[in-house]
């Protein structure tokens, strides 16, 4: 009999959590009844949507917790103003005890994201987790299995998946319209600055739980200036633009590709350069992954296009798309399907996905996984490819033009991508002799096990979860 693999157990799970019985706490709704939620975590997204989600009918907000008074008091404030009222909570822990809540909808930091998804299912709550979903491959799998043994509705904030123009350009592709697809590309090209540089701890902002605030990550000082955001550039907490954006993006490109598992292959290089400040991740990337037959490029800036400007370089044939399906008879950008001449073929309705909040409340009503335009299986392994192409570049070394020239091997597009990327860094004087790239191996996935094999394996094996703190343990056994 082949074996159960952690990758097989997902795909089978996917059908059985569609019928699981509900966990204890959860409530059987009516047709007319509220759906209670929730928002963990609100200085910026989490705001939003405790807006989006509130303006749903048949959706009520209830409840808000975060580890910073002072957002609590500004959202109670302008809650109060529609004469609404809320619970407030500090600690996630209390809330998920509160029986009088349906759903989960949390905007915190990364590497809150899998513990928050997992209490709550295990407490009889639906969740609606923002990307990206995990901050490391292991957590992933710990939320979908999750998920899948208590029955709950999951879904991931990569919310293109609920774009209708999308799903139709896409199955106008698969269909053949355009011949066989080549590969697809993404784009994250978005100014931003340096995030300052500290010479010894700060203080925490008054109001924070600062232990809260660190949850599951090693309790150290404050060493960045702001204590909110820029926590993405922190390996820590965050897990860089390519985790930050990037996510949405290989998202897009993998729905479209029809993957169903993580790449066999991946390998990222690229640096920080001009800056001095306390950012860990860089602010120049290349990441591809090597999927048969159409791998996936993504190339990420956050310097603008020349040294003295503060445009930001267009992407794609010098247009601003951010994600490209390129295939033998043409390609689509945006929101069109062009031939090689650049001509317009077809063009599609793209939305941006504005319907996937209530898509959420759908599936919370109707208790079926399939409902779910982003269920957490998808936001998973959108993650991990995140994930892969990070841990590349962390077991990486500097090398010079010419190594990572020879690593792209026979790969013209890869080769392509460290070319535009070396051209843009000259323009901003940057000698890659002198300030080299840090180049990433090529890194071999079981997508069975969700493991490294291989080559660099051992090394990159120790990116595939964490350290936890006690008691904000990510738990082994489910």
């Amino acid at each position: 009999m082949k074996p159960l693999t952690r990758r097989t157990f997902l795909k089978s799970s996917l059908i059985a959590g569609a019928a699981a019985t509900l966990a204890p706490y959860s409530r059987v709704l009516g047709a007319n009844d509220d759906v209670r939620v929730a928002v963990v975590g609100f200085r910026s997204q989490g705001s939003n949507h405790i807006k989006w989600f509130g303006k749903i009918p048949g959706v009520r907000v209830v409840a808000l917790c975060d580890v910073d008074k002072s957002f609590i008091d500004r959202e109670v404030t302008k809650l109060k103003e529609l004469n609404q009222k809320v619970d407030t909570y500090v600690d996630v822990r209390k809330l998920l005890q509160d029986k009088n809540i349906d759903a989960i909808i949390t905007a915190t930091p990364n590497h809150w994201h899998s513990l928050v998804t997992i209490w709550a299912c295990q407490a009889g709550k639906d969740v609606y987790v923002e990307k990206p979903v995990s901050h490391n491959i292991w957590e992933g799998c710990k939320m979908v299995e999750a998920a899948r043994k208590y029955g709950r509705i999951v879904q991931a904030g990569t919310q293109r998946r609920s774009d209708e123009g999308l799903a139709e350009a896409f199955e106008y592709i698969r269909q053949g319209n355009l011949g066989k697809i080549l590969r697809a590309r993404c784009y994250y090209f978005s100014p931003r600055g340096p995030i300052g540089k500290v010479n010894g701890p700060q203080p925490i902002p008054e109001g924070v739980d600062y232990d809260l605030w660190t949850g599951p990550a090693s309790l150290e000082p404050l060493m960045r200036k702001n204590l909110h955001y820029d926590w993405h550039w922190q390996w820590l907490y965050g897990n860089g633009d390519l985790g930050n954006n990037g996510i949405h993006f290989l998202d897009v490109c993998r729905w479209a590709l029809g993957y169903d598992s993580l790449a066999p292959r991946a390998i990222s290089f690229g640096g920080e350069f001009l800056w001095d400040d306390d950012r860990q991740t860089p602010n120049t990337q290349v990441a591809y992954y090597d999927y048969e037959p159409a791998p996936i490029i993504f190339e990420m800036r956050n310097l603008p296009q020349k040294k003295g400007d503060s445009a930001m370089d267009l992407t794609y044939r010098r247009t601003r798309a951010d994600t490209v399906i390129e295939c033998e008879g043409g390609y689509f950008a945006d929101s069109w399907v062009y031939d090689y001449d650049d001509k317009k073929i077809r063009q599609f309705v793209v939305s941006g996905g504005g319907s996937h909040h209530a898509n959420f409340i759908k599936a919370v009503r109707s208790r079926k996984v399939g409902d779910l335009n982003a269920d957490i299986l998808e936001g998973h392994l959108s993650t991990a490819l995140c994930h892969m192409g990070n841990i590349s570049y962390r077991v990486g070394h500097t090398a010079s033009p010419e190594e990572i020239s020879q690593s792209t091997g026979s790969k013209k597009d890869l080769l392509d991508a460290f070319e535009r990327a070396s051209e843009h860094l000259s323009l901003h004087d940057v000698d890659l002799n002198k300030t080299p790239m840090t180049l990433g191996p090529w890194l071999t996935m079981d997508s069975g096990t969700e493991k490294f094999v291989g080559d660099y394996s051992n090394e990159a094996n120790m990116y595939l979860s964490r350290n936890y703190r006690a008691p904000f343990t990510v738990p082994a056994d489910i």
